[in-house]
């Protein structure tokens, strides 16, 4: 059941982990209505009144992502929003930290999305199984995952990167949260290797983040392959071009912030180091080729 226009915010706002713990009681969990009234008394009207803040728009976004993979596995949505979601909802890292927001999108922007991405249909219900797809830690809530995805990995303007990434689930649940990909050389990297078929399913991506966390830190590989600096006021002028970009479109790609991209001579460096780690890395199954798992490398754009 979509959430009807009358029942969406005008402004986004904030909903505090407390008052989320709250609202999602088990039942709740297990596909009972959210209990309205407790959750709009505990929202905060936490931003100004910038255009940025504006609902509508984001909600437009559920909809169609709805709308378009009805009768599809969900899993195979994630790599046609995340982009699409980073566009359209604006954000600066600080501002995107902030569990409140991610809550209050979840619980009253578009619980019918988090329902449908993360649910089962059990007694007539749809049962999420985990309240942390409304309200967790940012690489497993339904929304901020995708967000984040789409932020690590984009090569600046360009979200092509993203698509492949978020085509692979494990690409998400496994190497989302890895400190090496906070060097955008090494995210890069992770995406040639998929681009390329050398890392193709979900254990492929598990044995080489294993393989590539063992053989270095951080600073190892920002040695081997430097990244150029980020250009922040570059960041700062996508988010205030808001009222006048495209945020979004069915057929094609948007631009994200145009803070640089990544030198191809560090990708190029540590997708060799990556290929070489990974024929040696320990995968189960390797022997299986074709084989995928239940939520293996699916790649839309």
């Amino acid at each position: 059941m979509t959430v009807s226009k009358s029942e969406v915010p005008v402004k986004l706002g904030r909903v505090s982990d407390s008052v989320a713990n709250k609202v999602l009681t088990p039942s709740v969990v297990k596909g009972a209505p959210i209990p309205q009234s407790t959750l709009v008394n505990g929202t905060e009207d936490a931003f100004d009144d910038a255009s940025r803040w504006e609902a509508a728009e984001l909600r437009s976004l559920f909809d169609e992502v709805l709308e378009r993979f009805e009768g599809q596995r969900p899993t195979v949505s994630d790599s046609w929003l995340a982009p699409r979601l980073h566009s359209t909802l604006r954000l600066s890292r600080a501002e995107a930290a902030d569990s409140g927001l991610w809550n209050f999108i979840a619980l009253r922007v578009a619980p019918d999305y988090v329902r449908w991405r993360w649910g089962k249909e059990k007694g007539g219900r749809i049962v999420v199984g985990q309240a942390a797809r409304f309200s967790g830690r940012w690489d497993i809530q339904a929304i901020s995952r995708l967000w984040w995805a789409a932020e690590i990995f984009r090569d600046g303007a360009d979200y092509g990167p993203v698509v492949v990434s978020c085509g692979n689930q494990d690409v998400i649940n496994t190497a989302l949260r890895l400190e090496m990909n906070n060097h955008r050389p090494s995210a890069q990297a992770l995406v040639r290797l998929l681009e390329k078929g050398i890392v193709r399913t979900g254990r492929d991506v598990n044995g080489l983040a294993k393989a590539a966390g063992a053989a270095g830190s951080t600073l190892v590989y920002e040695a081997l392959a430097p990244d150029e600096p980020r250009d922040h006021e570059a960041v700062r002028e996508w988010i205030g071009s808001v009222d006048t970009d495209l945020l979004w479109s069915v057929g094609n790609l948007p631009k994200g912030p145009a803070d640089g991209s990544v030198p191809d001579r560090s990708i190029e460096q540590l997708a060799t180091l990556f290929e070489q780690l990974f024929a040696t890395a320990p995968v189960r199954g390797r022997e299986e080729a074709d084989e995928c798992d239940d939520e293996g490398a699916e790649i839309r754009a």
